[in-house]
């Protein structure tokens, strides 16, 4: 990509510029450098999204189930055969290493094929007889006109957390993706019009935070799902929420990793390492915090150091890197200040990232792995989403201190727990304070046949994502009771009643 590159909306499976002046830059991180302009949208071109979609909806809520699935098939092909393409938009906005790039997409294809089976999800119940000559039975069906307000760091995954499910159960569906990389939806939304899906039921709009609140406020706009910090996630839940709208708003996460002194520490180092700084640290379901029982703690600091000191931080164009930089220099600025705060505060930096060697430009936003030792929960480095590669450790005596530390935290998104004891891992199981729990294994994301979302503070809403909760949030239920022989002639003032 160059300089010249310009980044438009998609509306009714067509690039649209429309009329505004309003527009955001896009940087290649590894260098610092703009590669393209993104065209940023107005509550007018917004609306030209939402009205496109509504008309959509129209055909494609009563289009037959196997008509959709059939395009949703075609688009999975189109995008598996295109999976190293869309991992290189990806890398070249995001920065992130073209294999976590991969990744990245193999679990959103996972997704479009759990959509693909909509038919059998989509299924209600049905009761013969509940009185004499009359059934009962449910269906579900489409909202209408949904939305989505994806982040940075997964431009390509968490999109396909929210569309296939949307459009696969008859919604239509308006996308606004982070400004800082927006060229992957541009891309999905053309695989999609290649696989027949037609015009309007997938539109793509940028912007910022004003394209945000025109969708909050849409009056057409039946249902937003988000993905973001806890801070906008809870504004926007309140903001939708007030206007009538159904939302699910994941917020940020402080994912705890507890480490028990029988755990094998080899193991607890690789998955420390891979879990903390893999993607730079900018995954919601990242470890951030690694809660050290017993003398587990000084083994620990020293295997991780060994690995740190071979990781390769470097563009993703190097096929050798292990780390790209971070998506913007504020951002990069922002997470390399809890260093020194940190340290003020009384934790050990163990390992500085900013001594890390780099193999890069000086003008990408660049910073190594970093861990501090001996975190106290009162630190800012402790209580802060910091979202970039530093790693706190705390240390505590006994496992009941460590589930303190996890019942005391406002976030809820994941956790985990290293351990070769079985009865520890189902306390741990039963009484951990998140939504999704790893058990010797650190990323506990699920697979697209279960569902992704945090407690408390990490999400907004009554319905995680993607999976049958996806299924449940694009769907309403609706019970029909029906008699077709034995109409009564006699009208009656009585409350029905069964028999």
């Amino acid at each position: 990509m160059n300089v010249v590159d310009h980044v438009t909306h998609v509306i009714n499976n067509k690039a649209w510029s429309g009329t505004s002046e309003r527009h955001g830059e896009v940087h290649d991180p590894a260098t610092g450098k703009i590669t393209a302009t993104v065209d940023f949208a107005t509550a007018i071109e917004l609306d030209l999204a939402v009205q496109a979609a509504a008309t959509a909806f129209s055909i494609w809520g009563t289009t037959s189930v196997a008509k959709r699935t059939e395009i949703l098939f075609r688009f999975r092909e189109l995008l598996s055969a295109q999976r190293l393409e869309v991992a290189r938009l990806v890398s070249a906005e995001h920065g992130k290493v073209l294999n976590d790039a991969l990744g990245e997409v193999s679990r959103g294809i996972e997704v479009v094929e759990f959509a693909c089976g909509i038919g059998q999800l989509t299924k209600g119940e049905f009761s013969e007889n509940v009185s004499t000559g009359i059934d009962s039975y449910s269906i579900r069906q489409p909202l209408g006109v949904v939305a989505g307000i994806t982040p940075f760091n997964f431009p390509a995954m968490v999109p396909m957390w929210m569309f296939p499910v949307a459009i696969a159960c008859g919604n239509t569906f308006v996308l606004k993706p982070s400004e800082k990389d927006p060229s992957t939806s541009v891309f999905l939304a053309e695989l999609l019009a290649d696989a027949g899906l037609p015009e309007g039921v997938f539109n793509v709009v940028h912007g910022d935070q004003v394209a945000v609140e025109a969708i909050l406020d849409h009056p057409d706009v039946a249902a937003v799902s988000f993905v973001g910090s806890t801070a906008v996630a809870r504004s926007i839940y309140e903001r939708a929420a007030k206007a009538g709208k159904r939302v699910q708003a994941l917020g940020g996460a402080k994912n705890h990793m507890i480490v028990m002194p029988d755990a094998d520490m080899d193991i607890v180092a690789d998955a420390a390492v891979n879990a903390g700084y893999g993607s730079a640290g900018e995954r919601c379901m990242a470890i951030s915090v690694l809660v050290a029982v017993g003398s587990a703690g000084d083994l620990i600091v020293e295997k991780i150091r060994e690995r740190v000191a071979h990781l390769k931080v470097a563009p993703a164009t190097d096929p050798k890197a292990d780390m790209g930089p971070l998506i913007t220099l504020e951002h990069r600025d922002r997470v390399a200040s809890y260093l020194d705060s940190g340290v003020n505060e009384g934790a050990v930096l163990a390992i500085d990232g900013r001594q890390h060697k780099i193999d890069g430009e000086p003008g990408g936003y660049w910073l190594g792995p970093s861990l501090f030792d001996n975190v106290e929960p009162q630190m800012s480095i402790y209580r802060n989403e910091i979202f970039g590669p530093v790693l706190s450790m705390l240390r505590v005596d006994d496992l009941d201190e460590a589930m303190e530390l996890l019942k005391s935290n406002p976030y809820g998104n994941g956790a985990a727990i290293f351990t070769s004891n079985g009865s520890t891992a189902r306390r741990f199981q039963a009484e951990a304070e998140a939504g999704m729990i790893g058990i010797n294994l650190p990323i506990p994301v699920p697979v697209s046949y279960y569902s992704f979302g945090g407690w408390n503070q990490s999400l907004f809403g009554d319905l995680h994502i993607y999976g049958p909760d996806g299924v449940r949030f694009y769907t309403r239920a609706k019970a029909v009771t029906a008699r077709w022989t034995g109409i009564a002639h006699n009208a009656t003032l009585a409350f029905p009643t069964n028999n």
